[in-house]
C-alpha cells in the first residue's frame, strides 16, 4: 500500500464518491416518485439477492399480483386494481429497490480496486468500510419501512419513513464530506467565527427535513393549502388537541404542517441572515460561492414549498421539493467544509 496516494489518485477516489453521491441523490427523487405515487407498498416481500430480476413472463406476473392482491393495500384501497395498474406502480417500487443494489455494487467494486492498488490511505478504510455497512443497513431499514404497510393498515409508519428518509442523507452527507476533503486535499484550519453556526445551520436544514418527512408520511400536505395562514389562523386551532402533549408533533396533521412551516421559515431567514454576516468575514471563493448558491437555493426551496401546498402538492413539485432539500444540504455542507478548511496547494503528481 503506497505511503502517499497522488493528487490525482485521491482526485479520482474523490470522483468515485461523487458519482455515490450523485446515485443516492437520484435514489431520494426515486423513493420520493414512489411516495407520491402510491407504489411503495406494492412489493410485498423483500429478495435482497435475487430481486433485481423483473417479471418476466405472464405467469410471473400473475404470481406477484396474486401476493399483491393479499395485502392491506389491495384490500382496504386498491382492490379496483387490475394487472396492467398494478404494473403501473410495481415498476417504481421495483426500480428503487434495483437502484440501492447498484448503489452497493458500484460503492463496492471500486473501493476493492482502489484498496487493491495503494491508492487508499489506511486511515480512511474505516470510514470506507462505515460507509457500505451503513448502506446495507439503510437497506433493511427500508423493509421495515415497508413491512408497517403490510399489517392491517395500508399506510408507512411515519416514523419510519423518516428515519428511512433522514439515514439516506446521512450517509449522502458522509460520502459528500470525505469527497470534498480528498478532491480538494485540505488541511485543517478553521474559521471559528463562522464554523459553529454553520455548522448549526446545517443542523437546522437537517431537521426541517426531518419534519417534511412527517409531513409526508401523514400526507399532512394535502390539508390546509393556504398560507401563511391555515384554516384563517396564523396557528390551527387543532394544533395541540392530542395527549400527550409530544404526540401532535409527530401524529397531528395540523401541528406537523405548522411546525414545518415555521421550520422553514426559520431555516429561510437564517440562511439569509448567515449569508449577508459571513460575507463579510470569508476571503475564500470557494466558501463565497457556496454562500451565494445556498442564499439563492433557499429562496428557491421555499417557493417550491409554498407552491407545492397552495396547488394541493402536485407529484412534480412535490418530488422537485424533496430533491431541493437535498440540494441546499448539500450546499450547506459545502460551505461548511470550505469554512472548515484551507486548501492546501500540492503538487500534482
Amino acid at each position: 500500500m503506497q505511503a502517499n496516494p497522488t493528487y490525482q489518485q485521491e482526485r479520482a477516489i474523490a470522483i468515485w464518491l461523487l458519482i455515490c453521491c450523485a446515485m443516492i441523490f437520484g435514489m431520494v427523487v426515486l423513493g420520493g416518485l414512489t411516495r407520491l405515487t402510491g407504489s411503495g407498498l406494492s412489493m410485498v416481500e423483500w429478495n435482497p439477492i435475487f430481486g433485481f430480476i423483473p417479471p418476466l413472463s405472464h405467469a410471473d406476473w400473475m404470481e406477484v399480483f396474486t401476493k399483491y392482491q393479499q395485502s392491506p393495500e389491495f384490500l382496504h384501497v386498491n382492490y379496483h386494481i387490475d394487472l396492467e395498474g398494478f404494473k403501473s406502480i410495481y415498476w417504481f417500487e421495483f426500480w428503487h429497490r434495483v437502484l440501492g443494489r447498484t448503489i452497493g455494487t458500484v460503492f463496492l467494486l471500486p473501493f476493492l480496486y482502489f484498496l487493491w492498488r495503494g491508492w487508499v490511505r489506511k486511515p480512511l478504510i474505516p470510514k470506507f468500510i462505515t460507509m457500505f455497512v451503513l448502506g446495507g443497513l439503510q437497506g433493511l431499514l427500508g423493509w421495515y419501512m415497508v413491512m408497517s404497510g403490510l399489517v392491517d393498515n395500508p399506510h408507512v409508519s411515519q416514523y419510519r419513513l423518516t428515519a428511512h428518509l433522514l439515514a439516506a442523507f446521512i450517509i449522502y452527507v458522509f460520502i459528500l464530506w470525505v469527497a470534498l476533503d480528498l478532491w480538494f486535499r485540505v488541511e485543517r484550519h478553521r474559521l471559528q467565527a463562522l464554523v459553529k453556526p454553520g455548522i448549526a445551520l446545517a443542523t437546522l436544514i437537517f431537521i426541517t427535513i426531518g419534519s417534511g418527512g412527517l409531513v409526508a408520511g401523514l400526507k399532512a400536505g394535502y390539508a390546509y393549502n393556504t398560507f401563511p395562514l391555515m384554516d384563517g389562523k396564523l396557528i390551527p386551532e387543532t394544533y395541540a388537541i392530542m395527549e400527550p402533549m409530544w404526540k401532535n408533533w409527530f401524529e397531528n396533521i395540523a401541528a406537523v404542517q405548522f411546525d414545518h412551516r415555521l421550520l422553514a421559515v426559520t431555516t429561510l431567514v437564517c440562511v439569509l441572515g448567515f449569508w449577508v454576516y459571513a460575507l463579510k468575514k470569508v476571503n475564500s471563493p470557494r466558501a463565497k460561492t457556496g454562500l451565494h448558491l445556498m442564499a439563492i437555493m433557499v429562496l428557491i426551496q421555499a417557493g417550491m414549498g409554498i407552491h407545492t401546498l397552495l396547488n394541493h402538492v402536485p407529484i412534480a413539485w412535490a418530488s422537485a421539493h424533496q430533491a431541493g432539500a437535498l440540494v441546499l444540504l448539500s450546499l450547506a455542507v459545502f460551505t461548511l467544509h470550505a469554512l472548515s478548511n484551507e486548501q492546501k496547494q500540492l503538487p500534482i503528481a
